[in-house]
């Protein structure tokens, strides 16, 4: 088209028309991705350019700079987006610019409005993208002129509407300016400051120089498509600071760059603490997904399972299968497949902070440990990528030192079968719970698992590297026999029984048994649960969630040799109607479900204890 040809006048078809309308008013979410779809059209074009340089010597103006330019013009609602990048001729601008409407455009409307996805590749295309701008756009106007020499500048002009027309333009170098005349409700687009953020947030790794207004708005270099080798350590707290406004370093980080089975480029962190600062920028879970450096979701959550939520950071794909309108991600292997290396990723970096960093791997498992216990809990698949990683307080850690299970595994006695824990309230309780007597006098070590959630994380993990987990308190535990106490210390067989029948009728239906006790020897009794017993570690649990919960019945077991039991024995022979006996075997059932985490209302116990310390304070009852 010479500059001697008229304007030409083309009509969109019905069908573009109703594409223009799902574009313009249904399928985005927020208006301002007009302005990254028009830069990603942008960049794509210098892009191209670039290629041509490096192959062809013909290329109008070779030694133009390659940048986008954005102006506006408040007063008059004008803003133009342009950039020295391979240009079109006419022709171009009418195949480019009207190419929705071919014959093709019925089935593709089919497929938008089935919701299709469309390929990463089409990012930086004239297309769809393109049409976003009339989300805020009265009129736009396309004037570009092509990298051949040969080539006249020509213009693209349309409302939206029905028709858009082509006609000769004036520009003397090469590149494409995209003019914009707002809608009144779009004035804030005419903004520099507007723009700048939208630049910020949408477009700021983009390769090329954006400009608004002649000031850079945009810092180009993105971190997560650099080597590790080249990035130093300043410059990825730097960049996790940009992320959160975080204060503190993160703990951890992961620097992920493969080419197979996806391309994939990310960098991921695992912050300082739990939870997020007032003036955290990350005001939700996820992370924040780019394609060829296009920010396409600030929250995307299916690229990593739900017990990594916790974790912030980059990821940027270029095989991502979006949906029609690049704000959202649709399912499919290619999900999966990021979301496995990204998962494995992750694990391999704590497992390395564990290794090489136990101190800080420990703060991570104060302030992140729940997590991984929950991803164990509800995706029994991960049990065996995460169990690696669990940490414990048990009866051979000092302070508030933690053990993992393949440490506990390595201290094991020689014949030692089995991995054992107690559950117990917090770990102070639990050192001096009744069950530990046995452990204690043979040197096993037995984990504190006071943590609510360890309670679900039992009935998953049922073992480790081979050896199975029990609960201490399971009345079945195969244990080598103790050697009996000596006769002089402990309660004859005939005291036995009377004792044990008085427990049974003090106590009633609440216990299914009471029985001599043989792996007690510092306490004076303990409930244990009954072999095979069902959901007895969810037991505390249920307590703490339900006030009206009832325990599961228990075996309540006696130290035969206890000094305590030995009293007992005696009066209940010597004074069998004496009160402080029956009060006695309540308050010891009442200690032992407290111990356990069990007693539904401790206060009930005052008035027991108060009647407890008067008999043992009656100088009449002691000098009788």
């Amino acid at each position: 088209m010479s500059q001697d040809t008229p304007s030409q006048s083309y009509e969109f078809r019905a069908e573009v028309r109703k594409l223009l309308d799902i574009l313009v008013h249904s399928l985005y979410t927020e208006r301002e991705i007009f302005l990254r779809e028009l830069i990603s059209n942008a960049s794509d074009a210098l892009n191209r350019v670039q290629f041509e340089l490096l192959t062809n010597r013909e290329v109008l103006d070779p030694d133009l700079d390659p940048v986008i330019q954005i102006d506006c013009d408040e007063t008059s609602r004008a803003l133009t987006v342009s950039d020295t990048g391979i240009g079109m001729t006419c022709e171009e601008l009418i195949e480019n610019l009207g190419t929705l409407a071919r014959s093709g455009v019925a089935a593709f409307l089919k497929e938008v409005e089935a919701g299709a996805p469309i390929k990463a590749d089409v990012i930086g295309q004239f297309g769809v993208g393109f049409y976003s701008v009339f989300m805020v756009a009265e009129e736009v106007k396309v004037v570009s002129r092509s990298y051949r020499q040969d080539a006249e500048a020509c213009a693209w002009i349309s409302r939206g509407d029905e028709t858009f027309r082509v006609e000769p333009a004036e520009r003397a170098q090469r590149g494409t300016t995209v003019e914009i005349r707002l809608k009144e409700d779009a004035a804030e687009f005419a903004s520099a400051w507007r723009l700048e953020q939208i630049v910020k947030k949408h477009s700021d790794f983009t390769s090329f120089p954006i400009k608004v207004k002649d000031r850079q708005a945009n810092r180009q270099t993105a971190l997560w498509r650099q080597s590790p080798r080249e990035v130093t350590d300043e410059q990825y707290d730097e960049f996790y600071r940009s992320l959160t406004l975080d204060v503190e370093k993160p703990l951890a980080r992961a620097h992920v760059s493969a080419d197979a089975p996806v391309h994939i480029q990310a960098v991921l962190y695992v912050p300082g603490r739990r939870e997020r600062g007032i003036l955290s920028l990350r005001k939700d879970d996820g992370l924040t997904l780019y394609s060829r450096k296009v920010l396409i979701q600030e929250y995307n959550k299916d690229l990593l399972p739900q017990y990594f939520r916790f974790v912030v950071g980059v990821v940027d794909s270029e095989d991502m299968p979006l949906n029609i309108s690049r704000e959202s991600v649709q399912s499919n292997r290619v999900v999966e497949r990021v979301r496995v290396v990204l998962t494995n990723r992750l694990i391999d970096e704590l497992e390395r902070l564990a290794a090489e960093e136990p101190d800080k791997y420990q703060t991570f498992w104060t302030e992140f440990g729940p997590f991984l216990k929950e991803g164990i809990s509800l995706d029994p698949a991960a049990r065996t990528k995460l169990d690696k990683l669990l940490r414990f307080p048990s009866s051979k850690t000092d302070g508030d030192r933690l053990t993992s299970l393949a440490q506990y595994v390595e201290r094991m006695q020689p014949d030692q079968k089995a991995i054992y824990y107690l559950l117990g309230s917090d770990v102070k309780s639990a050192a001096h719970s009744p069950h530990l007597d046995y452990f204690r006098k043979h040197d096993l070590e037995v984990l504190y698992m006071v943590d609510p959630l360890d309670s679900f994380l039992t009935t998953v993990l049922r073992d480790f590297q081979g050896k199975p987990l029990q609960n201490v308190d399971d009345a079945g535990l195969n244990l080598p026999k103790d050697e009996p106490p000596a006769v002089s210390e402990a309660l004859s067989d005939e005291e036995l029984k009377e004792l044990l029948e008085r427990f049974r009728k003090v106590l009633g239906e609440r216990v299914v048994e009471v029985q001599e006790g043989k792996t007690l020897s510092d306490s004076p009794g303990r409930l244990v649960s009954p072999k095979d017993a069902v959901d007895r570690d969810m037991a505390r649990v249920r307590r703490l969630l339900n006030p009206e919960y009832e325990a599961p019945k228990k075996i309540m077991e006696v130290n035969r040799a206890h000094p305590l039991m030995r009293n007992l024995a005696r009066l209940v022979k010597d004074s069998p109607d004496d009160l402080i006996i029956d009060v006695t075997i309540e308050q010891l059932y009442d200690s032992a479900l407290l111990v356990d985490g069990l007693h539904p209302n401790p206060a009930e116990m005052v008035g027991r204890i108060q009647q407890l310390m008067e008999a043992a304070t009656d100088v009449k009852r002691i000098t009788g």
